[in-house]
């Protein structure tokens, strides 16, 4: 189980290698294909009903990321974004929020910027190797895209 606080209010995630596994599945028209798993969008639907708060900062643009915002209803949904860091910093500042109010989950080192604004930390499985060597990055028993989202929300539900 992780150990998550009653304080947060906020969770913001990376996508690809989140709710995905991290592939990326191309046609013959190389148009791009991804497996979400279901669970981890029940996990979206668990959260929000719980009250809390929720955004994607994803460095990809995608379609995928309308799916989630027309879903849920959530405006805080943003796609190619380089610098996520500065994007979760302008989110929490636009709900007043601190650093121990929020966490924030993603997959590979483009997401240490984003990491750095908030005091939880967690990263699915089969993260990025460099991840898992930081003490303060809480490591899931999920990989990306086959229910680390969920175990995340199921952890902080029951926290």
């Amino acid at each position: 189980m992780l150990n998550l606080s009653k304080n947060i209010k906020l969770v913001a995630s990376d996508f690809d290698g989140v709710f995905t596994d991290g592939s990326v599945y191309l046609d013959e028209d190389l148009k791009q294909v991804k497996k979400i798993n279901f669970s981890d969008i029940m996990g979206v639907s668990r959260l929000l009903k719980a009250g809390y708060k929720f955004a994607i900062i994803s460095g990809e643009t995608s379609n995928i990321l309308n799916y989630f915002k027309n879903k849920f209803n959530v405006e805080d949904i943003y796609g190619g974004v380089r610098q996520k860091g500065v994007v979760l910093s302008e989110i929490m500042q636009k709900y007043s929020l601190s650093a121990d109010e929020v966490l924030y989950i993603g997959d590979d080192v483009n997401d240490l910027p984003a990491f750095d604004c908030v005091t939880y930390k967690i990263a699915p499985y089969n993260a990025n190797p460099l991840l898992k060597l930081r003490t303060d990055i809480q490591i899931t028993g999920n990989s990306g895209g086959n229910g680390a989202f969920r175990e995340l929300v199921e952890d902080l539900l029951n926290s």
